[in-house]
């Protein structure tokens, strides 16, 4: 536990304590005395109230729509399984402003609903759950799909043997053994849709403000940094305690399963009722994920001219940013690969061994600290952005002026996919695997190395996959931190969003395009990649 305790120590709970207390303190003395005055304003009360309840609507809707596709995903094998699994992962990792654009294209004025039927839902409630859907669906896709590919069937297949119908035996066997999967995809959902911040701001107009967008409005608008940390503070708490209830409730419901390799689960569909099901899922995505996507190709291309490559071919000229960047607008690919691989490896280190630590179930801290891993992404990425510049300034921690910054902000947002990921399987990997091992003379690192590690060889896989996925897209606290001369693909988009012209919104389009093929190339490679038969499942 000691590197994954320096690491949040020092790059999260330092920079974060620094810049609640520049906003609670006054001339040396703490004034806890704000946080009553902010919390009984009624327009305070109002954006608590909405960011709650949105949030549990998002993450509803979410496991609704999204649980069929898990188990179509991990049960069905049928062409372009691989292909279109990766294509679901790929929304995750698009910056939320350039998500909410392409909604606003289907949903806004002069959108296709517009067109086709003079609907809007801009500046509605369900346009922001629909983005929200559209953001989180792969999470639920392969989180509790990754656990259930790997259930072995045979179980259900002997509960209805003896006597149990197909919906009693999935509720009584299946259902039970994925519960800390689906449990561990409803509070990301839950998180994720808490914070939400580009979604609301665009698609919500000013009527709808969640906390991250009050928190933004209050540091950068207003200028009201007390305003702003007394919301940090109540978002700080409100995420700690879902995630202290959620770790005491998942680990009551934690079990050995017997769990296989997922090529020996997955089968061709049978019967018109799994046709129908298969059908359904595709449906969904084609709507739900692969139309908005389609938006901004389109848009990508669709230049003065004519449909063209012109908005591509202006992102290698410095000159056709109009001023908006030090170095062509293609460099920020680059630039976001190589931040990206380094934030990976630095959350798998760390995530790693925290979800190593977590498996020994080593006394109550230890359980404490399951919880404390996902509070980055509970708290408000302005804030973590912001404290990184006011106090990662000074020796021997004086890193404004090194590339590595970037990559350990990323990074704070990947360790709690890589140990979310590998806890539940770790923990399901029988213990007596292990003790079977020692008795036989394995020092500690040679069973962690032999026993565990071809076990959660796939899952590591997956962790590295959303980590990279997520650095890839990371843009709150990015923002902050990136230097003018090496942007990121987000922070680049929203700086050529940010400027008014034709030829800016363009090559926003463009570069948005690349980042999904990039993201989709990379996820499709991880698909591809096989391990030997020890490491399947």
């Amino acid at each position: 536990m000691a590197v994954p305790v320096a690491f949040f120590a020092v790059f999260f709970a330092y920079p974060v304590t620094a810049i609640v207390g520049r906003g609670l303190k006054a001339d040396g003395t703490w004034q806890f005395g704000r946080v009553g005055e902010v919390l009984s304003r009624p327009d305070i009360l109002g954006v608590l109230w909405f960011t709650t309840w949105q949030a549990l609507a998002s993450t509803a809707l979410t496991l609704l729509i999204a649980l069929p596709g898990a188990y179509v995903f991990a049960r069905f094998d049928f062409p372009g399984r691989h292909l279109l699994r990766a294509v679901v992962t790929v929304p995750f990792v698009l910056p939320a402003v350039v998500v909410g654009t392409a909604f606003l294209a289907l949903l806004g004025r002069g959108g296709l609903l517009d067109d086709l039927w003079g609907i809007r839902l801009d500046t509605t409630v369900w346009a922001i759950l629909l983005a929200h859907v559209f953001f989180n669906y792969a999470v639920v896709v392969r989180t509790v799909g990754g656990l259930w590919s790997q259930l072995d069937p045979r179980q259900e297949e002997a509960a209805r043997v003896l006597g149990a119908g197909r919906l009693a035996a999935w509720w009584r066997v299946t259902l039970p053994a994925l519960a800390p999967a689906v449990a561990a995809a409803a509070l990301m959902v839950f998180l994720f849709t808490f914070t939400s911040f580009g979604v609301v701001q665009i698609l919500g107009g000013p009527a709808y403000s969640t906390l991250e967008v009050e928190i933004y409005r209050q540091t950068a608008q207003l200028l009201d940094l007390p305003t702003a940390a007394v919301l940090t503070l109540v978002q700080f708490a409100a995420v700690a305690a879902v995630l202290a209830v959620h770790a005491r409730t998942v680990r009551r419901r934690e079990g050995a399963l017997k769990l296989v390799d997922p090529a020996q689960t997955a089968r061709r569909p049978r019967g018109t009722g799994q046709w129908a099901l298969l059908g359904g899922v595709l449906a969904t995505v084609l709507m739900l994920i692969l139309l908005p996507l389609g938006v901004l190709v389109e848009r990508s291309l669709d230049t003065p001219g004519g449909y063209g490559l012109g908005f591509y071919r202006a992102l290698g000229s410095l000159d056709a940013s109009g001023g908006t960047f030090l170095v062509p607008p293609l460099e920020a690919v680059w630039n976001s690969l190589r931040y990206a691989l380094a934030a990976t490896g630095v959350a798998l280190v760390v995530g790693g061994l925290a979800a190593a630590a977590l498996t020994r179930r080593a006394g109550r801290l230890v359980r404490g600290f399951d919880a404390l891993l996902m509070l980055p992404l509970g708290v408000s990425a302005v804030t973590v952005g912001f404290g990184f510049l006011i106090t990662l300034d000074k020796p021997p921690l004086d890193l404004r002026t090194s590339w590595i910054l970037v990559p350990l902000a990323q990074a704070l947002v990947g360790v709690p996919f890589v140990v979310r990921t590998m806890l539940p399987v770790l923990r399901a990997v029988d213990g007596r695997l292990r003790e079977a091992a020692a008795v036989l003379g394995a020092s500690p690192l040679r069973v962690w190395r032999e026993v565990d590690l071809p076990l959660v060889r796939r899952a590591l896989l997956v962790a590295a996959g959303f980590a990279f996925a997520v650095s890839l897209g990371e843009f709150g606290a990015t923002v902050f931190i990136a230097r003018p001369d090496r942007p990121t693909l987000p922070v680049a988009v929203a700086r050529l969003l940010g400027r008014p012209g034709e030829l800016n919104y363009g090559q926003a389009m463009a570069l948005s395009t690349v980042l999904m093929l990039v993201c989709a190339v990379s996820l499709l490679a991880l698909e591809r990649i096989r391990t030997d038969r020890s490491g399947e499942f």
